[in-house]
């Protein structure tokens, strides 16, 4: 009997994930899958935000033995301080520091290079200890991409690579590849992929820059008007602090058409970005400076994918490609997980652990929907149907100053501590599943 061969598009925390429970379920090393995981870049890129893990994802990263070395390479955040334009605190929502209580600052916050690093180490120590025992283990493909995907018969699917010119075939595919997924649009189809991406109307640059004076470890809010803000927030390094700067705009249509160039565009998108914070005011020309000069900088729309399946035949989508709950909800790391445990699980029971003729593809993908589309639907629904981000910001000065100063009289009331907790992602409603994996070891911390 063989194994089953499995492709995984996309090599960040969910793919990762994935892969380290499939090779860690219990069965033998001779029925665990030949795994090929592609990342289109050339090496594994520490790029990428501040995120968090809360709820579940805590206790999917205990089973991976990962719970001590996320902890130690957090970026100490100690919550969040809105800052007027002469950088004045207006009001500050502490970090819960307990994991009961979910507000904006969670008590792990951690970069998503540094996270994706760490998922992609211990997948290939898993790896190499299945190898070691005579199992396949994890092939790693870095710098290609595949420019095609079919479903040759009923139970393999064929896919091209389109730098090395090779043609391979998989029992599975999975599209772990992001928001803008080259697997669902290939698959799905261009018409269907535009419609399953819903825009938010607001577009993010994200890099890292030195810390200066006003630079702490607490992640300062600055909301400006023309509908745009600034946060900067500690990166863990004493000497380096994170940026995200953004805009929410609906009509001008260079948003969108720089986000479709992609790497190549970024000149064009730093460019937009100088132009629009030009007379924000607050630290703008230190933010333009730094921007200009980043080698991190990086640039995405800020939008849900929503899909009525997340498979078609022998290929499944997974993570932001298949529904992006958007950085805003504060559950897309969350959800990465979750649904990578849910997939492993599924894959385990209803293919790993079965002889050849027996191996049932399709309730295995069907399961995985329904255990992880109740948590999906939750982390979709944002503030005042999606409109919540546009809540918090105005065109004009009088309006900025108005929401300031509504802040500020409920911070001082109490109320605002109140509603960061009453709203806060529901990452503690998201059931862990309790699909049984081969026990590891605490991953090192060195």
């Amino acid at each position: 009997m063989s194994p089953p061969s499995i492709l995984i598009v996309g090599s960040g925390i969910a793919g990762t994930t994935l892969a380290s429970f499939l090779l860690l379920a219990p069965i033998s090393v001779s029925q665990k899958p030949h795994i090929t995981i592609l990342e289109r870049a050339s090496h594994p890129r520490a790029q990428g935000q501040n995120i968090d893990i809360r709820g579940a994802g805590v206790a999917i990263i205990r089973k991976l033995g990962l719970e001590s070395v996320i902890k130690a390479n957090t970026t100490g955040e100690e919550g969040v301080h809105f800052v007027d334009d002469r950088n004045r605190l207006i009001a500050e929502g502490p970090a819960d520091k307990t994991g009961k209580v979910q507000t904006g600052t969670s008590d792990i916050e951690i970069l998503r290079g540094t996270l994706a690093e760490i998922c992609y180490r211990r997948c290939l120590t898993i790896s190499h200890d299945v190898k070691a025992k005579g199992g396949a283990g994890v092939e790693f493909i870095f710098g290609d991409y595949l420019d095609s995907i079919t479903q040759a018969s009923p139970d393999r699917v064929e896919v091209h690579f389109g730098k090395r010119n090779e043609t391979r075939s998989y029992d599975l595919v999975i599209g772990a590849d992001g928001l803008q997924s080259s697997t669902r649009a290939l698959v799905w189809g261009a018409e269907a992929d535009r419609a399953a991406v819903r825009s938010l109307d607001m577009y993010g640059g994200f890099f890292s820059m030195p810390s200066g004076p006003t630079d702490s470890e607490w992640r300062r809010w600055f909301i400006a008007p023309g509908r745009k803000g600034v946060m900067v927030r500690p990166s863990g390094l004493k000497d380096r602090v994170t940026v995200f700067m953004y805009c929410i705009n609906a009509t001008d249509q260079r948003f969108s058409e720089v986000a479709e160039g992609g790497r190549k565009s970024i000149e064009a998108q730093k460019a937009l970005f100088a132009e629009y914070f030009a007379d924000a005011g607050w630290e703008s020309a230190r933010l333009i400076r730094e921007m200009n000069e980043a080698e991190d900088f990086y640039y995405s729309p800020v939008a849900q994918v929503k899909l009525d399946e997340w498979s078609k035949d022998r290929v499944v989508l997974l993570g932001d490609a298949a529904y992006c709950a958007s950085p805003i909800s504060g559950m897309g790391t969350t959800l990465a997980f979750t649904g990578a445990h849910n997939l492993a699980g599924s894959l385990a029971e209803h293919v790993l652990s079965r002889p050849e003729e027996k191996r049932d593809w399709e309730t295995a993908l069907s399961q995985h929907e329904t255990l992880t589309r109740p948590a999906v639907e939750k982390a979709q629904t944002l503030p005042f149907g999606g409109q919540g981000i546009k809540v918090l910001h105005f065109e004009t000065w009088w309006a900025v100053w108005i929401f300031r100063t509504s802040i500020w009289a409920m911070a001082n009331s109490g109320v605002f501590g109140l509603l960061s907790k009453w709203k806060g992602p529901p990452a503690n409603d998201v059931k862990v599943e309790a699909f049984e994996f081969e026990k590891v070891e605490e991953f090192p911390l060195s």
